[in-house]
Order: C-alpha cells, then structure tokens, then sequence
C-alpha cells in the first residue's frame, strides 16, 4: 500500500494553515467537480483524492495523527530493502499503532467503503466516518463563474441573467459593483451530500474600461477638452456624466490641466443608497487648427503684445 502525500495534493506546504488549506482545496474541488467535468473519470478521481486530503488535513486531530505517521513512515523507507512492508508480518515498520479498530475485516483486510482510499482506511479506520458506510451529511462544492459589465451597467445596476451549468439565473445586480468584487448566491452549487447543505455560487464581476472614465474606488476621473478661447475668455460649458449633463462655469483664463470636482456626481457607494463619489474634471485645452491667414494675422499681433512670453 502506497503513501499518500496529502500535501501534495492539495499543492500546499506542510506548514500550510488551515485557511491555506481550505482555499486550496475549494479552488481545485471546484475545478474537478463531477458536475463541472461529466463523464469525466480523471476528474472524478481527483475530485475523490481532493475530499480525502481535505478531510484529513483540515481536521487537526487527523492531521496531527497523518503526520507522525509520515514522519515513521520515511523512516521506514529508508530502511534495508527486505526489512518489510507495512502491515506485514515480520516488517520494520509497526503499522498497528496507527490503525483504528473496527476498521478491518477478516484476514486484517480493510473493509471498502465509497469514499476514501485504502490507506485513509488503513490509518483512520472508523475514525474517517464517512469511510465506513459513506452516510455523513455533507455540504456540495462551490461554483465560479464570472459576469462582465460596463462602466454604465455597474453603475446603474439592475437585472441580468447568467446561464451556469446549463442553469439560467436571474440576478439583480445592485449599483456601484466593483471590477474583481465577489458576491455569493447561497444553495446555487453543487448539492450536498446526504441530505447536507449545496454549495454556493461565487460570481465575479468584470468591468470594462471605459474610454471616458476612470475609476478610483467611488470616484471617476473624466477629460474634459476646453477651447482655447473659452478658456481664456471663461464662459459656461456642457458636460457628459454617468448621471445626465451638468452645465459647468470657467473662469477666464482657466490653464491647461486645471482639475474641478463635482461633488457626488461619481460612482454610487454599493449597497449605500443615495450615497455617491466624486466626478474629477480635467480639462485639456485644444489648439485651432488651419488657421486661414486672418486668424494667423490676428495672433501674430497678440503675440506682439507680450513678447516676454
């Protein structure tokens, strides 16, 4: 009987923490999911290999046992070839030390069950629970899936439908959503195990830049082009926001790169109604272009007019 290295497959050190432990082991269940790879034998093994590991690793009594038993275990491989394997008689390595009673048939043979390898039997015994019978409740794996979104579509919110494992939901998505943000719909996993609870459904969402706006938590930042004229002789301009236009005042002789903020006309604060951020104006001048030569004439004769500049 082989050595399982349930670290490994996990793909966590041995001084994993627990947390460490139980994200590596949602991540990869959910990825080898019997009902996310049907039919799949090579899934289906992983998936059974992944509970096994997990259930050892993420029970301290069970880790602590698994490993001193490793630890005796390289021991024993190290030994001469001859000296035995384990559990058998006459070898150098004591297995009954570690193995749980009631966990053996006739002939020191470990009763099967549904769940879990020979060597978890071997170790646990009746100690795995689910080993012997397989009538543990226990909760379903987690389902990811991800939902795109423009700059506008999160900042209004409202329904949509999203379609998992050939199942269509609908979500009503509320404003002011952030690019990477999770959000869990509980019972929309995979179901339990005897009677156990499902398992949830994890949807990120993505938001796509957006050319006008940039977003910095509930705050955007938008360029706004001025004319030159305008901003040297002030005047009133219209502006685009996510919100409907705003009608803004420049004062004369407004610079290049001067910044104005609007107050509350950024993004909704999620789940915070009435709450906004801020709308960060830019302004950017814009130079005429094919002057005709009355226009050339005139600015030569106020560039005249200060020449220190």
């Amino acid at each position: 009987m082989d050595y399982k290295d349930y670290y490994k497959v996990l793909g966590v050190e041995k001084t994993a923490t627990p947390e460490q432990i139980k994200k590596a082991y949602r991540k990869l269940a959910r990825q080898h999911h019997p009902d996310v790879n049907p039919n799949d034998k090579g899934a289906e093994q992983k998936f059974k290999e992944l509970n096994e590991a997990h259930e050892v690793l993420s029970d301290p009594e069970k880790r602590k046992k698994y490993d001193q038993f490793g630890a005796d275990w390289q021991r024993y491989q190290q030994q001469p070839q001859g000296a035995g394997r384990p559990g058998q008689p006459g070898g150098g390595f004591d297995w009954g030390q570690y193995s749980q009673g009631g966990g053996f048939g006739e002939g020191g043979q470990f009763e099967a069950g549904e769940d879990f390898s020979d060597f978890f039997g071997s170790l646990f015994g009746n100690m795995g629970g689910r080993r012997a019978g397989g009538n543990r409740p226990g909760a379903g794996a987690d389902f990811q899936a991800e939902l795109e979104l423009t700059l506008e579509e999160a900042y209004h919110g409202g329904l949509r439908t999203i379609t998992v494992n050939g199942k269509n939901l609908r979500l009503n998505i509320q404003p002011g959503v952030a690019d990477g943000q999770t959000i869990r719909l509980r019972d929309q996993g995979s179901p339990g195990r005897n009677g156990g609870p499902s398992g949830s459904l994890l949807i990120t969402f993505r938001i796509q830049p957006d050319a006008r706006y940039a977003r910095t938590g509930d705050d955007l930042t938008q360029d706004v082009p001025v004319s030159i004229y305008k901003a040297l002789l002030g005047g009133e301009q219209t502006v685009e926001t996510l919100s409907g236009p705003v009608k803004i005042k420049l004062k004369p002789e407004t610079q290049n790169g001067t910044r104005l903020r609007l107050r509350g006309k950024g993004f909704p604060v999620y789940k915070k109604a009435g709450q906004f951020g801020d709308l960060y104006l830019r302004l950017t001048l814009t130079l005429p272009q094919n002057l005709t030569a009355q226009e050339k004439e005139l600015i030569q004769q106020l560039a005249a007019l200060r020449p220190e500049e």
